[in-house]
């Protein structure tokens, strides 16, 4: 499940970097649709839920158990809600929903960036790393797209 996990990961970061450009949205939307069922699948079928299996058993304890667990259920969830949206002709929530969606998906990204930081800094025991960098690898990113919303609303 670990390497079902990575691998797909890998394929959903480089669609989501492909979903966010409005260039390919305005000038090839077929291949926008297309990229993202890719997108959609993968997290639905492979990476969320082997992600879910994996959280259960991931290093660092409890702490850092639910919150990979809450992960990857956000991440099925976000990812569902936004490919509904789009279903039902809803471009404003399927926006939303997919940058959420994608906020989770970089925390792959994320997670290790933190990790580097906090190693580099503070040098904490291996396993205080683990349970510190399982939140911030991802709540960060959800923030800064809640905020991003909240500002588009206002707007």
């Amino acid at each position: 499940m670990f390497y079902v996990h990575v691998y797909s990961a890998i394929f959903v970061l480089l669609a989501g970097f492909f979903q966010l450009s409005p260039l390919l949205l305005k000038k090839f939307p077929v291949t926008h649709r297309n990229i993202g069922k890719f997108y959609v699948f993968v997290v639905l079928f492979l990476s969320a839920p082997s992600g879910l299996f994996i959280g259960l058993f991931a290093n660092g304890g409890f702490y850092a158990k639910i919150s990979f667990v809450t992960l990857s259920i956000l991440w099925f969830y976000f990812t569902l809600k936004g490919f509904t949206s789009i279903k039902n002709k809803n471009i404003d929530q399927h926006k939303a929903f997919m940058l959420r969606s994608f906020a989770l998906t970089f925390s792959a990204i994320t997670l290790r960036f933190w990790k580097v930081i906090l190693v580099y800094l503070f040098h904490p025991a291996p396993m205080d790393v683990y349970q510190i960098i399982a939140w911030l690898g991802w709540i960060p990113n959800l923030l800064i797209i809640e905020y991003y919303l909240y500002n588009q609303l206002k707007k």
